[in-house]
């Protein structure tokens, strides 16, 4: 089996591959469908060689992905438990499906009914979400966002990045969250999940291609879709439609540059892509895996350099 040294860019395996998997070290991985575009590996390994500097511990770790079509999940998952890998990312499509698989969920995930992060242990899998922690230190990092208290929000999606992200802005005290998706049914599952979190929060709903003439001007607008991973994708909403934001964040880092940041340049709007929070929530959930502090700047040089070649 071809394995890539410490911050080299791996294959994509698949369940096929697990048949003979070596057991000679400490496996994570991350699970998606598609998963090629994915820098996660490159970014993990790179932390890990850099922890094994100071704990000779890391050195037998590694980090891997997984093409896992949506119907494979419960497989892939007793598969890998079973292998004992250390931990799991979840990305697109995986998040929401997992979260009633796994034997225990992190309290503060369970509001969301989504996990991106799971943990080996004996008796099944532990789920976590680390994609609220992420978005709200990039929001912070890239834009200066500052506290978000009081704040506008606008997040368009309903899947599980959206549902991520929505608990924590809520957890942060928004004056208003604005949820857009264009499928009427899955939007209204979400506000109605939400609803119980909201407290103060004003939570409306909105379809992206027909925008309210009420949405607040000086909101964030924070893309949760997966709209803008393929060359063919139209912007999740038309900016130009909406009261001047005050700033735009799109979850997708690759491409860097999707039409909806395109518009967002176009118009002369704070924009950045979804790198920092891939970087943030990627630290966060190797400090649950190993429990330890993690080299977050070994992390984002090594995304940075994945993402040019």
């Amino acid at each position: 089996m071809p394995l890539s040294r410490p911050g080299s860019e791996p294959t994509v395996f698949t369940l096929a591959d697990l048949s003979n998997w070596p057991t000679d070290h400490i496996w994570l991985a991350v699970l998606g469908h598609p998963i090629s575009h994915s820098i996660s590996p490159a970014m993990h390994n790179a932390a890990l060689a850099a922890m094994a500097r100071h704990d000779p511990q890391f050195a037998t770790w590694r980090y891997v992905r997984f093409d896992v079509p949506p119907e494979h999940l419960p497989e892939a998952l007793a598969r890998l438990h079973t292998l004992r890998f250390r931990g799991l990312n979840l990305t697109v499509p995986h998040k929401v499906i997992a979260f009633d698989r796994v034997r225990r969920v992190d309290t503060a995930a369970r509001p969301i009914g989504a996990v991106n992060t799971l943990r080996w242990s004996a008796e099944g899998w532990e789920g976590f979400n680390t994609d609220g922690y992420g978005l709200v230190t990039a929001l912070r990092e890239d834009l200066s966002a500052g506290d978000l208290k009081g704040a506008d929000m606008v997040l368009l999606g309903a899947g599980g990045a959206a549902r991520g992200a929505a608990v924590e802005l809520l957890q942060q005290g928004c004056a208003s969250l604005w949820i857009g998706n264009r499928t009427a049914s899955n939007r209204e599952a979400l506000l109605a999940a939400l609803a119980p979190l909201a407290a103060r929060t004003t939570l409306r709903g909105f379809d992206p291609q027909h925008p309210p003439s009420d949405l607040p001007a000086g909101a964030w607008v924070i893309n949760a879709t997966s709209a803008g991973l393929r060359a063919s994708d139209s912007a999740p909403v038309d900016l130009s439609r909406l009261p001047t934001p005050a700033g735009v964040y799109d979850m997708i880092y690759n491409p860097p540059q999707t039409p909806l940041l395109a518009q967002a340049d176009a118009l002369g709007l704070p924009r950045a892509n979804g790198l920092s929070m891939l970087i943030h929530q990627g630290a966060r959930a190797l400090e649950i895996w190993s429990h330890t502090p993690v080299p977050v700047q070994e992390m984002r040089q090594a995304a940075t350099v994945s993402l040019r070649s």
